[in-house]
């Protein structure tokens, strides 16, 4: 089956610029320390994906439909309620993990965190780590 286009795609603006803009210094902090995180282990520069996601490297993603479509290998986005963390694989899969990370919610993909100093850098870490490696 043939790619389909999403409307979420990489982009050439500046992700420096992005978290130079956010509103708050904490969200400013936290996003900061995430590419540091996510780059050091993705090995990949940081690309503001769509208006507001920064993503790491990129992978295919398949569907059980057939369905291909090009996506980040890992990314953020820091939102006004939480920063919202994504991911290629079903987040529960790490339960054991999450256990032990502190303060968040979960979605399908997606981790959910207020602030960094919310949850244990470690265990993050190794979430991140055992996403990115599938």
């Amino acid at each position: 089956m043939a790619k389909t286009e999403l409307k979420t795609k990489e982009t050439t603006a500046s992700v420096d610029a992005f978290i130079d803009a956010l509103a708050s210094e904490q969200q400013r902090d936290d996003s900061r320390a995430l590419v540091k995180l996510m780059g050091g282990i993705t090995k990949s520069a940081p690309k503001l994906w769509g208006p507001s996601i920064v993503g790491f490297g990129s992978t295919t993603l398949k569907y059980d439909t057939g369905r291909e479509v090009e996506w980040m290998q890992c990314g953020f986005s820091p939102r006004k309620a939480a920063i919202t963390l994504y991911f290629t694989c079903d987040i529960a899969q790490y339960a054991s993990h999450l256990e032990k990370l502190g303060k968040h919610t979960t979605g399908k993909g997606c981790l959910y965190i207020k602030r960094l100093s919310d949850v244990d850098a470690k265990v993050l870490e190794a979430v991140v780590k055992k996403a990115v490696k599938g």
